[in-house]
């Protein structure tokens, strides 16, 4: 995560959260229907991005578990919401991925109304996370999503993922990059989020972010 004397976490706020991702966190259940959804009783971070953008790798590095999210190399493999309880505190969910599906179109045009619906009148929605590539950076689709996150006055915050593919200089450029493209959007929280699942950067820092963010931190 890039970090400044406005963004960075101490110690303290680091171990407070590496605690939490390490205790129980269990999948709880896969939505197909809004009449299916779980109580709003707990704290919700939804993970969202473009098909293969690596978010069940980034789920299963932030709980230190190694298929807790099943990743895939196929793309739109989650046709569900999947929902994850963190030790009764927060819950986390995995969105389907967008932009790309091996699925037939009435079935990818009901998991996509799904989630927009969600998005829209979930009111324990505390922030989605988008997950973008940093290799590529922010493409049309992507800001298709922040749009309809703008209009419906839903929080996020954009994590770049696979950061070890880029050197050190490209890596800072792309922060930079998406950190100016989204400073007009209203619904969009500042700091970009930079990580990389196999080698664990950024990891600690989105953790304390996410658990200050779902209970009543930085909104």
């Amino acid at each position: 995560m890039n970090q400044d004397d406005e963004t960075g976490f101490d110690q303290a706020q680091l171990e407070a959260a590496r605690k939490l991702f390490a205790g129980p966190c269990d999948f709880m259940l896969g939505v197909v229907s809004l009449q299916t959804l779980p109580e709003p009783d707990l704290p919700e971070i939804a993970f969202a991005g473009r098909s293969n953008v690596g978010k069940s790798s980034l789920i299963n590095a932030l709980t230190g578990r190694k298929s807790l999210a099943r990743a895939s190399n196929e793309p739109g493999r989650t046709r569900e919401l999947n929902f994850f309880n963190l030790g009764d505190r927060l819950r986390i969910v995995d969105l389907p991925g967008y932009g790309f599906a091996k699925a037939p179109k009435p079935v990818v045009e009901r998991w996509t109304r799904l989630t927009k619906n969600y998005l829209r009148g979930r009111v324990n929605l505390k922030r989605v996370l988008l997950l973008i590539d940093s290799r590529h950076g922010i493409k049309a689709v992507d800001e298709g999503i922040m749009k309809a996150l703008d209009e419906a006055a839903v929080s996020y915050q954009v994590v770049l993922t696979k950061a070890d593919k880029l050197k050190t200089g490209e890596a800072e450029k792309r922060v930079e990059e998406v950190s100016n493209a989204i400073k007009r959007r209203p619904a969009a929280f500042p700091v970009v989020a930079l990580t990389s699942s196999d080698k664990g950067h950024g990891i600690p820092e989105l953790r304390a972010a996410i658990l200050e963010t779902a209970e009543g931190g930085r909104l």
